[in-house]
């Protein structure tokens, strides 16, 4: 036998009868636990309006919700004024119209309808219609709708984060769990699609993982990453540089209002200060100005299984870790060695013998053309960056090559993470 089904929009504004089906007052909303980590939130009671107030009507007195009524137990009621406690949600003023996380395909939707299903004797939330159809339904009086069921792009709760930072009484938090599931691109997709306020629920939401929050900034566009720093202090802004990658921190140091960078830089760690203001003497879009500080470099006259190891020490990303720079004595560059080249050799094969001919580098004055073109030709991730002394100072990734070269329209589209 199906579930009972019921939506929100045929439900909210209909009569409330008792149970001989005399009229008691009008439902003006139904009310839902969110904080009870349960995979569908249970209904706990209707806000309703009787005799001129609104009163909580608690859900084990309702007998039956139907399309267009919902039925008390009993022909007497004594109800309490509602009052919103906290962890409720009312699902037609906090949930219906306003934007909800799609986590599985990382995206905002709407929810223009809510569905509600009997499950087991409980009324739970099922889910959520994001199409125009629902709205458009309900523009159609009320005695011409009867009960809409067409639902082709039903999104089930269980794939949905709701934002509550608006409800009033909230104790509840966007849940960063299911989040955390997502690539910090993605989270960046959906603060760039989001309201300011829905934005910094999201942020605050994964500022519990201080790295991912750092990487979710990398991702944002420039005006994203200001906005949502601009109320923050010197001391929270310098944290999250801190987290960053050297050439996306400095990037963003040189978004942020002129008389503020000082103070925030001298608050970074000495290391990373360091880094930024070697980064800040080059042209940003010079070799120098696109480099990431931050890179392994190894002696000659040790052997791969070092040189592994160094890696597996390391925590830099993918593309700084793609290879390591071998050095002389003087700590000039002799070449590149791979890290499947690495991973092939035998441990103690000398890194000498690894070295691969002709490794490409540039120079700080190497400009943006030159430098794609080489990692065009190379086949290159990572590119090796060098000062007079063939030095290596730097290695640039072919992610912030590509993200200058991408016409701006093509790199973070308007709604883009909105359905």
């Amino acid at each position: 036998m199906p579930q009972p089904i019921v939506h929100l929009s045929s439900l909210a504004g209909s009569p409330l009868l008792d149970a001989s089906g005399e009229r008691l007052g009008r439902i003006k909303d139904l009310i839902a636990r969110l904080d009870l980590g349960e995979r569908l939130p249970p209904i706990v009671g209707l806000k309703a309006r009787i005799g001129g107030r609104e009163l909580f009507v608690p859900i084990d007195r309702v007998e039956r919700l139907e399309p267009a009524a919902a039925r008390t137990s009993t022909t007497k009621l004594n109800l309490a004024q509602f009052e919103r406690r906290p962890g409720e949600v009312l699902l037609r003023q906090d949930v219906l119209d306003r934007s909800l996380i799609h986590v599985t395909s990382a995206r905002l939707v709407t929810a223009h309808e809510v569905e509600l299903v009997c499950d087991e004797g409980t009324w739970r939330v099922a889910g959520i219609d994001p199409t125009l159809r629902p709205r458009l339904y309900r523009l159609l009086p009320r005695r011409f709708r009867g009960h809409d069921t067409e639902h082709r792009k039903f999104i089930p709760w269980d794939e949905l984060e709701a934002f509550v930072g608006h409800v009033p009484t909230s104790r509840l938090k966007l849940g960063a769990r299911r989040l955390l599931r997502l690539h910090p691109a993605q989270i960046a997709d959906l603060v760039e699609a989001a309201t300011h306020e829905e934005g910094e629920e999201i942020l605050a939401a994964v500022g519990g993982d201080k790295e991912l929050e750092a990487d979710v900034f990398e991702e944002l566009d420039d005006e994203h990453q200001v906005e949502f720093l601009r109320e923050r202090s010197n001391e929270e802004v310098a944290a999250v540089l801190a987290r960053m990658a050297a050439d996306d921190a400095v990037d963003l140091l040189l978004e942020i209002e002129q008389e503020r960078r000082r103070p925030i830089l001298e608050l970074l760690p000495p290391a990373k200060q360091r880094k930024l203001r070697a980064l800040l003497g080059h042209n940003p879009s010079t070799a120098g100005g696109l480099m990431n500080p931050d890179f392994i470099s190894v002696p000659a006259s040790e052997s791969a299984g070092e040189a592994l190891a160094r890696v597996r020490a390391s925590e830099l990303g993918p593309q700084q870790a793609s290879f390591v720079c071998v050095t002389d004595e003087q700590g000039a560059l002799l070449g590149c060695v791979s890290l499947a080249e690495l991973v092939r050799a035998d441990a103690d094969r000398p890194l000498a013998e690894l070295i691969e001919s002709a490794t490409p580098a540039v120079g700080v004055d190497a400009d943006l053309p030159d430098v794609a073109r080489l990692m065009s030709d190379y086949n290159l991730i990572a590119l090796p960056v060098l000062d007079a002394e063939n030095h290596p100072l730097g290695v640039i990734a072919v992610d912030d090559v590509l993200e200058l070269l991408v016409p701006e329209e093509w790199r973070r589209r308007t709604g883009a993470a909105r359905s």
